[in-house]
């Protein structure tokens, strides 16, 4: 045991004598650290404007009600804030955040055209993605590792010092063991403090923080044993770096990249575009359609109101209401075959994670850090419970079923922070 502390403490201080390994330690901390104050500064960014919006979406809907009286403009006018609030691990790994909406405005209106008009992005900015945590983890650390461990023994070789050392170590496991654990031991923490820092400023909980621990080291020692495999088995080390540059670009973008567009290619579905033009064709439609057209197809999906009649010949707020309904009932197939397909290509997405341990460890987190395209997912769907609930409390004012009071705004549905549930607060009679 003495020895062994011995033999680390003298690798220890023959690596801080050597420039290059500092350099790149120095890299490595300052390449993580960044990632994680951009990741901070971006968390926060999206937390202060959902607490905006929130503020200016109740102070909007407040003025509607004071303006308009009756349940139709009620509705019309009125907007509802959704929003997919990041979680205390977002910060490490932003995942789809930047490529899925993550706040909509909806209100009674059809909710297909609401959801694919979506408040995305930049295309191309959003293609380029943004450098947090995981991606230089998964992506950039590889890259020290190879540069830290190529020549951990062949400059040895090349030096004339191997046979030399090996035969003066008691061990030659203790020695390149010894200068192994202490090269590792030091990149890690160079990459893992920022996180940690980061945690602890988000409030990210122990368990978490564990767990992503636990990934990232055990990636690390990946890479770092596939490099000393591979140093033992060459003499040369701009050959093992060859080779192990090679690996780095096949695992970390070539096979993503491959994997992505053969999915896309086997899996087909419409486009959101598409879905959105169906349905705002169907509502167009409807203006000039007999209206017992537009009620006969309403009435399917909700006969609680198939005795409402039109009421007179000029415009009318449950015959408006229901042709939107109708026109989200249009686009239904394929609004659905389109959500199939999302998620048949996650799913795919992950079988192909297998051969990209890169791959794996971004999903592995994302999912952990609930910022992936399955985040995404339950916030439509949460999106499409709030409407439905919406237009629940709605349509008995508007059908005549029930005699509508400015005051019963109250025990309308509300939607709620990161649980992204709603609830819905019932008025005392």
């Amino acid at each position: 045991m003495t020895y062994l502390l011995k033999q680390l403490g003298r690798e220890w201080r023959f690596m801080l004598r050597q420039r290059y390994v500092l350099i790149l330690l120095l890299c490595s901390f300052l390449v993580s650290g960044f990632a994680v104050f951009t990741g901070l500064a971006e968390v926060a960014q999206q937390q202060q404007t959902i607490e905006r919006l929130k503020l200016a979406d109740a102070k909007d809907r407040l003025e509607a009600q004071a303006k308009y009286n009756d349940p139709g403009s009620l509705a019309y006018y009125s907007f509802h804030l959704t929003y997919s609030e990041p979680s205390n691990l977002a910060f490490a790994a932003l995942g789809e955040r930047d490529v899925y909406p993550w706040k909509h405005r909806v209100r009674m209106l059809a909710l297909e055209g609401q959801i694919y008009e979506s408040d995305s992005q930049n295309a191309e900015l959003a293609q380029a993605g943004k450098i947090d945590f995981v991606f230089v983890i998964s992506a950039l650390a590889p890259l020290f590792i190879i540069l830290l461990f190529h020549d951990l023994i062949a400059s040895e070789r090349s030096s004339g010092r191997h046979d030399l050392l090996v035969s003066t170590a008691k061990s030659k496991y203790a020695l390149w063991g010894s200068r192994g654990i202490v090269r590792f031991v030091a990149v890690v923490l160079c990459l893992m403090v920022p996180f940690y820092l980061g945690a602890m400023i988000s409030s990210t909980g122990f368990l978490t923080t564990l767990l992503v621990s636990i990934w990232c080291i055990a990636y690390l020692a990946f890479w770092t044993v596939l490099s000393l495999w591979l140093g033992k088995k060459l003499a040369s080390a701009p050959r093992i770096a060859s080779i192990l540059i090679a690996c780095w670009v096949l695992l970390a973008f070539v096979l993503p990249i491959l994997s992505d567009l053969l999915i896309n290619h086997s899996v087909h579905s419409a486009k959101g575009g598409d879905i959105l033009l169906t349905q705002r064709e169907t509502v167009n439609d409807a203006w000039d359609l007999p209206v017992s057209t537009t009620m006969d197809a309403f009435a399917a999906t909700h006969p609680q109101y198939a005795d409402y009649s039109y009421q007179g010949e000029g415009f009318d707020w449950g015959w408006y209401y229901a042709f939107q309904q109708v026109g989200d009932q249009a686009s239904t197939d394929m609004s659905n075959d389109y959500r199939a397909a999302a998620a048949k290509k996650y799913t795919l997405a992950g079988y192909a994670t297998l051969l990209s341990p890169p791959l794996l460890l971004q999903r592995k987190i994302n999912r952990l850090a609930n910022t992936d395209a399955l985040a995404a997912f339950e916030y439509e769907q949460d999106i499409r419970d709030f409407h439905k609930a919406l237009r629940m409390a709605y349509y008995p004012w508007l059908f005549g079923q029930k005699k509508f009071d400015k005051t019963q705004l109250t025990s309308l549905p509300q939607f709620e922070d990161s649980t992204h549930n709603y609830k819905k607060v019932q008025n005392e009679q």
